[in-house]
């Protein structure tokens, strides 16, 4: 489990595609070293440390999660968020993030806000409908609180911080990003009748009392 709280930007820098896809790449220095077998979330995609030293790991990608994710068209170079996984006792910042990809979203908007910025991201009509204004997502891995909710967008405003800080900040219109909906979203979701709510099925909640 993660938290979206990025703790530093990595380097890919190198891709081997023999019989999967393996990413290495580096990083400066954490101060508790990897461990082989822990779980890094790169771009906001839990992956497992195969190989490592104090400045690189490798992790093998699985098929399913190349073609669910932007992993795959990664390059030499390319920046990658990084978020080691929540240990027991640290800090709870950002939200619950699992590091599973519900779906890839593309960049429809970057629009000035003052100091901030705001992302307006294409994101398909299922996560839109588990999305509210004010709920958390995550983007790339970073977590993030929804401004605004369309049939199939949602928008997401950023401070310096987390644009100099992550590679949110260099994003353009028509990049593509990895989401994931607030997993808390998705079991109400799941609970809620096809029908969708009626004031009988609020009634016999003891809304309507």
């Amino acid at each position: 489990m993660f938290t979206g709280l990025i703790q530093k930007t990595g380097t890919v820098k190198r891709i081997s595609r023999g019989s999967g896809l393996v990413l290495e790449i580096g990083f400066e220095p954490w101060a508790r070293p990897l461990e082989k077998g822990e779980s890094v979330a790169v771009n906001g995609v839990c992956l497992t440390v195969v190989n490592f030293d104090e400045r690189r790991f490798t992790a093998d990608v699985l098929r399913e999660t190349e073609s669910r994710t932007g992993l795959g068209e990664l390059l030499p170079g390319s920046k990658v968020n990084l978020e080691r996984a929540l240990r027991a006792g640290d800090p709870m910042g950002g939200h619950i993030v699992q590091g599973h990809v519900d779906c890839r979203g593309a960049v429809l908007a970057k629009e000035p806000k003052g100091r901030d910025f705001r992302l307006r991201i294409a994101c398909g009509r299922v996560l839109a409908a588990q999305s509210v204004v004010k709920g958390s997502v995550t983007v790339d891995g970073v977590s993030l609180t929804i401004t605004g909710v369309g049939e199939d967008w949602l928008s997401v405003d950023l401070i310096p911080t987390t644009a100099a800080e992550t590679t949110l900040g260099a994003k353009k219109v028509g990049d593509k990003v990895n989401l994931e909906g607030d997993v808390l979203g998705k079991y109400v979701a799941k609970s809620i009748p096809r029908k969708g709510l009626t004031e009988d099925d609020l009634a016999r909640a003891g809304f309507l009392d």
